[in-house]
C-alpha cells in the first residue's frame, strides 16, 4: 500500500473517512453493500492519498487467490510447439488481468499434484489442457466445484465453458481443397495413436473430418497416427509410398513431425507441390518454416488463450452465468505447398 508522501494501511483509510476497517473492505471488494456516500468518502480518501491495494491485499479483501491453474499434459511428455505457445500466452493473458498462474501437469502419477491443486483450493479457477471426449479431470473439476474452462470438449458439448477448433471442420476443408485441385489419392497424418484410443478430441475430429470428405468426393483415402516427433515424420513417410505410391496429397495435424516428413519427401525426390501436395491445421511458425510454405488452417494459439481466460474470468466474476463456448475456424492460408496432381 502506497500514498503520497508515505506508507498508509487500511485502518489509516478508514481513520480518515470516519468509518470501520471492515466498512473499506467491503468498499473495496463489494462483498456486501455500502452506501452510495460512504462509499464516495472512502474513494476519495483513497483517491486523496493515491492509496494502491497491492495483489495480496486485494486477494485477501476478495476472498480470492487470484491465481488460476493450468493444467498441462504430464511433465514426462514433451510438449509440442503449439502447447509450449499456448501455455505462454495463458501467462500473458491472465498477466494483463493480474492474475498468476500455476502449472499442473495431469496424467497417471501426476494426478496427485493436479488433486492437491482442486483439493488445496489453490487457485480460484483452472484452464483444462489436451481434453477427452470423456475427460475424467473435467469431472472431477465439476464434482469440487472449481469453476474452469476446457481447450477442447468432452463429447457432451452442450455443457461447460470450453473454446476449440473446429479440427472436423477444419481438416475437411484441407480434403476438398486437394480435390478441387484434381487429387484423387491422399493421406491423412494423425496425431500419436495413445492419444487418439484415449479419446483425445482433436485427433478424433480430424480423423471424422477426413474420412466424411473423402467418402463425400469418392477418394482413395488412408489415414495413419505418427509419433509426436521429427525422425518418426520421416519413418512415416517412407512406409507410406512404399505402401501406397499413388498418394498425391497429404493432410496432416501433426505439426512435430513435419521437419521429418519434409526431409523424407527431398530424399524420395517428391518434389512438393510438383508431385505431391501437403496441407493441414498447423502453428503458423510450422507452416512458413515448411519448404515450401505450407497451405493450412493456422492454430490461432494467441487468441484460444485469450478467449479461455476471458472466459475463466467472466465465470469468476459472474458466476451465475449459463455456460459459454467459442469454436474457432480460421481460414486456410493458401501458400505454396499445393497444386494439381502430376
Amino acid at each position: 500500500m502506497s500514498c503520497r508522501g508515505g506508507r498508509v494501511n487500511i485502518g489509516e483509510i478508514a481513520k480518515r473517512a470516519g468509518v470501520s476497517r471492515s466498512t473499506v473492505s467491503y468498499a473495496l471488494s463489494g462483498k456486501r453493500a455500502v452506501s452510495a456516500a460512504t462509499r464516495r468518502r472512502i474513494l476519495q480518501v483513497i483517491d486523496d492519498v493515491g492509496y494502491r491495494p497491492n495483489a495480496s491485499a486485494r486477494a485477501l479483501a476478495e476472498g480470492r487467490t487470484r491465481a488460476i491453474g493450468l493444467v498441462i499434459p504430464p511433465a514426462g511428455r514433451r510438449l509440442t510447439p503449439i502447447q509450449l505457445g499456448f501455455v505462454a500466452d495463458v501467462v500473458a493473458a491472465a498477466g494483463r488481468r493480474e492474475l498468476d498462474v500455476l502449472l499442473s501437469p495431469s496424467g497417471g502419477e501426476h494426478d496427485r499434484s493436479f488433486e492437491r491443486m482442486v483439493r488445496g483450493r489453490r487457485v480460484d479457477g483452472v484452464i483444462l489442457m489436451e481434453v477427452r471426449l470423456r475427460d475424467a479431470r473435467a469431472a472431477r473439476l465439476r464434482e469440487s466445484g472449481v469453476p474452469f474452462v476446457a481447450i477442447g470438449h468432452t463429447a457432451d458439448a452442450a455443457t461447460g465453458y470450453w473454446v476449440d477448433l473446429d479440427y472436423q471442420g477444419l481438416v475437411a476443408s484441407c480434403v476438398r481443397h486437394l480435390a478441387d485441385l484434381g487429387h484423387r489419392e491422399i493421406a491423412l497424418i494423425n496425431r500419436p495413436r495413445e492419444l487418439l484410443d484415449s479419446g483425445y478430441g482433436p485427433a478424433r475430429r480430424a480423423l471424422d473430418g477426413f474420412e466424411a470428405a473423402a467418402a463425400a468426393r469418392s477418394l482413395s483415402a488412408t489415414a495413419s497416427c505418427c509419433p509426436d516427433e521429427a525422425a518418426a515424420g520421416e519413418t512415416f513417410i517412407e512406409d507410406l509410398l512404399a505402401a501406397r505410391p499413388g498418394v498425391t496429397g497429404l493432410v496432416t495435424i501433426n505439426e512435430a513431425a513435419l521437419p521429418g516428413i519434409e526431409r523424407a519427401l527431398r530424399r524420395l525426390g517428391r518434389a512438393v507441390p510438383r508431385h505431391i501436395s501437403v496441407t493441414g491445421v498447423v502453428g503458423r511458425h510450422w507452416a512458413e518454416e515448411f519448404h515450401p510454405p505450407l497451405t493450412a488452417a493456422d492454430v490461432p494459439i494467441t487468441d484460444m488463450a485469450e478467449r479461455a481466460v476471458e472466459l475463466l474470468a467472466e465465470r469468476l466474476a459472474e458466476p451465475g452465468t449459463p455456460p459459454r463456448n467459442v469454436l474457432l475456424a480460421p481460414p486456410i492460408s493458401l501458400r505454396s505447398s499445393t497444386a494439381p496432381p502430376p
